[in-house]
């Protein structure tokens, strides 16, 4: 069987939130019979006015070098700087073009790229210490360092990696995660996966990981879910999503070899199962 048929009548779960219908059409015009199930939603931080602060500083003042952990990030505070008014976003942007810019991996640089931003150093792996490891060699006494955050998480080893170079760090969060589905909608998908309806489960973030093991455990079902999750073939869209995998028990079953992103994902279930019937 070849990779392009692979997928037909396959039932595969997507608990994509932002780019739900994306990632399923892929899916299904390679003749999937998907299940959409989005487990998180993405929304601006309710503390907008500590972001729009740092926006104003670095209109202000500028940086040294700027720290992208996600695209997301990117769309976020382009989006701030863009309600603070043309000045202020201006600004802004011109601070940053300046400013030597370090992405965690390659989303960021494609957020970046129409505001005619270009990443001079990227993580060695598209995780924080994959970003450490990149600048452990560079010389950052002094520097200002704005670190753009992934969602709320305060990044402690990042930050305490910046502090020991001796380094003033500006960290903003433009984003949260904020749960979606009522919990319901996630009993549902355990059910599914319990039940073996599923052949695959995609996830391509870690907040979805965490939102349907919290689901789980609150019903002690947890060691169910694992096995179920066994069972079937798990995927992860890149190394930072098959680490909060590992973390709880669960293989990774494929992921992309290297362009971490929903189009290398489908392909890459298109391999496997293809290899499954070849086998």
């Amino acid at each position: 069987m070849s990779p392009t048929d692979a997928l037909t009548d396959r039932h595969i779960a997507v608990p994509e939130s932002r780019q739900l219908d994306l990632f399923a059409d892929m899916l299904e015009r390679r003749g999937a019979n998907v299940m959409r199930c989005p487990l998180v939603d993405i929304r601006d931080t309710p503390d907008r006015a500590t972001v729009d602060a740092w926006i104003a500083d670095v209109a202000a003042n500028g940086l040294d070098d700027m720290i992208w952990l996600t695209g997301e990030g990117v769309r976020r505070l382009h989006g701030f700087a863009e309600r603070q008014g043309e000045a202020i976003a201006e600004a802004f942007w011109a601070r940053l073009r300046r400013a030597r810019s370090i992405a965690r991996g390659p989303k960021p640089g494609r957020e970046l790229r129409p505001l005619d931003i270009r990443v001079d150093l990227q993580g060695t792996t598209p995780t924080t210490a994959g970003v450490i490891q990149t600048l452990v060699d560079q010389d950052l006494r002094g520097h200002r360092i704005g670190v753009q955050l992934y969602g709320s998480d305060p990044n402690t080893p990042l930050m305490e990696a910046l502090t020991a170079a001796n380094a003033t760090t500006l960290p903003v969060a433009p984003y949260i995660y904020a749960d979606q589905t009522e919990d319901a909608v996630v009993v549902s998908l355990i059910d599914t996966l319990c039940e073996g309806r599923l052949e695959a489960i995609a996830f391509t973030s870690s907040p979805q990981i965490k939102r349907l093991f919290q689901v789980a455990r609150r019903r002690e079902r947890e060691a169910e879910l694992k096995r179920a999750l066994a069972d079937c073939c798990v995927a992860a869209v890149g190394p930072l999503v098959a680490e909060s995998l590992a973390e709880r028990g669960v293989q990774t079953h494929l992921m992309p070899e290297s362009n971490y992103f929903m189009k290398p994902l489908v392909r890459a279930l298109s391999a496997y199962f293809a290899s499954a019937v070849n086998n």
